[in-house]
């Protein structure tokens, strides 16, 4: 299984991973189709052109892990609009 559809199926479950690094939950996103948008400080905006999908949040810092909040935020986006 690809990376990206790994990181995908992570994404899907519930609980959200603890452990997912922005690296690994931005490419998952791209591999969607998925554009990143950047904002001020470290807002990242990730917008999705065909579906009209904008999902907002802070790229992690120091640590480059994203919390679990982010994670279900990202996964009942990613539900509600048929990507997984």
């Amino acid at each position: 299984m690809p990376k990206h559809a790994r990181n995908l199926d992570r994404i899907a479950r519930k609980p959200a991973p603890a452990d997912m690094r922005w690296d690994d939950l931005k490419g998952a996103l791209e591999s969607l189709g998925f554009e990143l948008l950047k904002g001020s400080g470290s807002r990242r905006k990730f917008f999705h052109e065909g579906k009209n999908v904008l999902i907002s949040l802070h790229e992690p810092h120091p640590s480059p892990e994203v919390c679990k909040a982010a994670m279900d935020q990202v996964r009942e986006l990613l539900r509600a609009h048929g990507f997984i």
